[in-house]
């Protein structure tokens, strides 16, 4: 029901985003390369746009099929053609390539640069040695029948290496590359106006969505160096690669929801207590089981204190009680689920900013269709699988809300007492909360993220 049918030509798409910032260096700029893949679990998928969006400091941009390639640039940026002496190659206009494409680099002073084009194998397709002069020089590349390629460019013990990927298919034809001319000036670079605003400093957490057609998909990071991230299309089905997890004696299926996999059940893990004490730092992870009955954990998974859950930590996004390889989701992921799967409200809406009952299928389509009170059942439209499994009370350690609702954690702090929770219940929204009655004490349930 919901797989993108795969296009005629299988096509790939390569984002590459080079994010510029001020670090702590001498030389005032580091580089950091994003790429981006998008397929479903068919065939690749060529996106519409995608949206980069700051979640840290606000500000967004859009980049457009076929532009896909953008520089952000900031204030203290080297000025090159006055002396930084810097060697560099760009990327590659336009990528991915359906014929030919323009590779650029900047030589600081003339030298010998020697370049090379290998394919995805590491086999040499093009070998090269040119004595270039200070200033930029241009090459035209046109690729053979592979898909990707690696074009390496080296100058005085210096390397820089790009992806250069190809949306058609040329099947016999001889990769070539050819000279075609050089400057004697820096190239002419988007400033920082033209991209809406938008900015980047180490530690920011940027938001990526990918959009195909009435599809979306998106993905969180903090990126700290060069990374390639994969927009994944398909959904209702087990984790590529990972279908089941086994953990502490329990075993857990995976359900894909486009590029997030999550475990398709409530953790249960720990030694059992009483809901009338509190869970402690003991080095034993405990769990409370509604009404004190193990059968409760066996059907709707066990309950947790935040901090017990956190494994004592304030870290959001940390593995917490989770299994390894797998961390507990922050409430900016759990806004992305929400995003993903509701009808009206997409991945990135401020929707999703609001607190308590929000956006408008989200919670239906969560939730199991059976097992709630009459009016309470879902559509399971991903097969999230939510269940009713209720909360533990902070104050009076009474179970509460079994059948009815169900409470889950995000691993981000509203304040020094709360933290921020998912509830389903009987209405088609979903509910992103802190209140009184649900302190880091409250006994809750817990869903476990893939880690990227």
């Amino acid at each position: 029901m919901h797989y993108l049918k795969p296009y005629s030509m299988k096509t790939r798409i390569l984002l590459l985003i080079l994010v510029t910032g001020i670090f702590s260096s001498a030389r005032g700029q580091n580089t950091i390369e994003l790429t981006f893949i998008a397929f479903d679990s068919i065939a690749y998928v060529q996106l519409d746009s995608i949206k980069i969006m700051n979640r840290t400091q606000g500000g967004e941009t859009v980049l457009y099929w076929p532009d896909t390639a953008l520089s952000i640039y900031y204030v203290g940026m080297p000025d090159i053609s006055k002396g930084d002496n810097s060697f560099q190659v760009f990327q590659n206009y336009p990528n991915p390539v359906a014929d030919q494409t323009t590779v650029s680099l900047y030589v600081p002073e003339k030298d010998k640069v020697s370049i090379t084009v290998t394919d995805n194998l590491g086999r040499m397709i093009v070998q090269t040695e040119k004595v270039l002069d200070k200033g930029k020089h241009s090459f035209r590349f046109s690729p053979g029948g592979g898909n990707l390629y690696f074009f390496t460019a080296r100058w005085q013990g210096q390397g820089h290496s790009i992806r250069i990927l190809q949306a058609g298919f040329h099947s016999g034809r001889t990769a070539t590359l050819e000279y075609t001319g050089s400057e004697d000036y820096f190239p002419q670079l988007k400033a920082i106006e033209d991209i809406q605003d938008f900015s980047f400093s180490p530690g920011d957490e940027l938001l990526y969505i990918g959009y195909a057609g009435t599809y979306q998909s998106g993905m969180l990071d903090s990126p700290e160096e060069n990374t390639t991230y994969i927009f994944r299309f398909d959904t209702n089905i087990p984790c590529p690669g990972t279908p089941m997890v086994y953990y502490e004696g329990q075993v857990y299926n995976t359900i894909k929801v486009f590029s997030q996999c999550w475990l398709k059940e409530n953790l249960n893990v720990g030694t059992m207590i009483s809901g009338s004490q509190n869970q402690s730092d003991n080095g034993i992870i405990e769990k409370y089981c509604y009404e004190n009955e193990p059968d409760s954990c066996a059907k709707y998974g066990g309950l947790y204190q935040w901090n017990e859950m956190m494994q004592y930590t304030s870290q959001q996004g940390v593995q917490g009680i989770c299994p390894p390889g797998w961390h507990l989701p922050t409430d900016e992921e759990w806004k992305v689920l929400e995003g993903a799967v509701d009808s009206q409200y997409g991945i990135g809406d401020n929707m999703w900013d609001n607190w308590a009952y929000r956006g408008y299928d989200a919670g239906a389509n969560l939730k199991t269709s059976s097992g709630w009170s009459t009016i309470g059942n879902g559509t399971d439209l991903f097969d999230f699988a939510g269940l009713p499994g209720g909360y533990r009370n902070s104050f009076s350690g009474f179970f509460v809300m079994v059948g009815i609702g169900g409470k889950w954690w995000a691993s981000s702090e509203a304040s020094g007492m709360y933290a921020w929770n998912r509830g389903l219940s009987n209405t088609m929204k979903v509910d992103r909360q802190y209140n009184l009655s649900i302190t880091k004490a409250a006994g809750l349930s817990v869903r476990c993220l893939r880690d990227y």
